[in-house]
């Protein structure tokens, strides 16, 4: 039995619009700022992600990261770099398939799986 459902997944960041807007870029679904320290996407079928505002800057590798499903793994990383993103090494790829390691706008890492 579970004790709940994922309702949302929250980054904590600098500049939540800028950082919702490049995340409805990548998921899709339309960026809504509640507030200047609070922004958030519902992309389709996923749950919503949020951006809220910290004081604090990133510091080291992230502890969670998010996984982006794609067709073409090389083909969907050139706009991704081009909206602000940072690629990471090269892409990997082994016997469960095939990823490239991003870093969004803010430095939170990500990965590109195919």
């Amino acid at each position: 039995m579970a004790v709940g459902k994922l309702h949302e997944v929250v980054v904590d960041c600098a500049d939540p619009a800028r950082l919702v807007r490049f995340w409805a870029f990548v998921l899709g679904g339309e960026p809504v700022d509640r507030s200047p320290d609070w922004s958030y996407v519902d992309p389709p079928g996923g749950p919503r992600l949020a951006f809220q505002r910290v004081p604090e800057h990133k510091t080291g590798k992230n502890r969670l990261h998010i996984d982006v499903e794609v067709d073409d793994i090389v083909q969907a990383t050139d706009p991704l770099h081009a909206s602000g993103a940072e690629v990471v090494g090269d892409v990997v790829t082994d016997e469960q398939g095939s990823f490239q390691v991003l870093r969004d706008p803010e430095g939170n890492e990500f990965c590109l799986v195919r």
